[in-house]
Parts: C-alpha cells; structure tokens; sequence
C-alpha cells in the first residue's frame, strides 16, 4: 500500500496550516519541522480526526495512532491498554519487558506508572495493533531518555516493519537512529 497526499489545504481561521502540502510514501518516513508547521494537523487529517479544506488522500489503511497525549485507560495495567487494539497479551509483556518494564510496573494501573512508561505503553499499544496497516505516530519518544530512546526506535523499526507508517519527531538523534528518510516540513506565514 502507498500513502498519497495531494494538494493538502488545512486553514483554522485566518491561520493557514498546511498549504498546497504533497507527499508520496510507501513503507517508513520521519516529518520533522518547527512546531506550528502542520506535522500533528496532517496527522489528525491523516487519522480522519480533522476535515482538509482542499487536496486528496488516498492509500491509509485502517490506523494505528499514537497521539501526543497518551490516552490510556488509567485502571487498567499497561498490558491491558495494549490488548485493547487486539494484541496478545504475552507479546504485550514481552515488548514492554524490552522496554524496560518490571514485574512491579506490569502489575500497576497505568495512572501510577510515569510519563515515560505511558509513553512506551501508548507506543506499543499502536505497534502491537494487529489490524493496522498505517501506523501514524506522533511524538512517541516524548518523556524518555537517551537509552530508552534508542530502545524505543528499535523497536519501532521492528514492529513496524511491512507497514506504512509516518513519524512525527522533533529529535534528530532518534530520527537518526530509525533510519528512515526525513521528510522537513515548514511553517507557512498567511
């Protein structure tokens, strides 16, 4: 499957956000740019959770996302946020496991874990989606540091692998560590 992007037109008022913006991709990319250039607005259009004013979108098989809030169910463990999308849960504790997670983590409501194992179960509950073909994914190394990263991007790499998928990151380092071509965006000034 091929993502194809055309002519994508995205304004909030008078504010224009994406402009005449095309992008063509089969298999892996990064899009890295300053805040406020459109990399979450054409996610969210991307996702079908925001409406283009003009342009064509074709090629998006059902989504896994990760957004740039977490949004877990805080009572439940982080196994069991990722099960949600239909994973197994033996592979959910084996990547989280690969993550850095202990069996005290595992046993914890998601509300008491920190914001980087939020972020890991967020991350893995979007990879571990056996449904999906585009994976869409928006800061997911946000609250993590350096080695984790680096765990992280591996793991990205792998479970991704044979699906279209779009990453939105500000860190060239992680970038750098996926490997993927870089797609810059840029701000447009109305």
């Amino acid at each position: 499957m091929s993502i194809a992007v055309e002519h994508l037109e995205k304004r909030f008022g008078t504010r224009t956000v994406l402009r005449d913006f095309t992008l063509h991709t089969s298999g892996p990319l990064v899009l890295m740019g300053p805040s406020g250039c459109g990399k979450t607005t054409l996610l969210r259009i991307l996702m079908g959770l925001e409406t283009p004013d003009k342009g064509t979108i074709t090629g998006i098989g059902r989504v896994g996302a990760v957004f740039q809030e977490n949004r877990l169910c805080p009572q439940l463990t982080a196994v069991g946020n990722i099960v949600l999308t239909g994973g197994a849960p033996d592979a959910a504790e084996r990547e989280l496991r690969t993550l850095g997670f202990v069996d005290k983590d595992l046993a914890l409501p998601s509300e008491r874990l920190s914001g980087g194992q939020k972020r890991r179960t967020a991350l893995l509950r979007a990879l571990l989606c056996p449904q999906a073909q585009t994976l869409l994914l928006d800061e997911p190394f946000t609250g993590m540091d350096a080695e984790l990263v680096a765990q992280a991007a591996a793991s990205v790499c792998r479970l991704a692998a044979g699906r279209d998928t779009i990453l939105v990151t500000h860190d060239a380092a992680a970038a750098a560590l996926l490997g993927w071509p870089v797609v810059q965006m840029h701000p447009h000034s109305d």
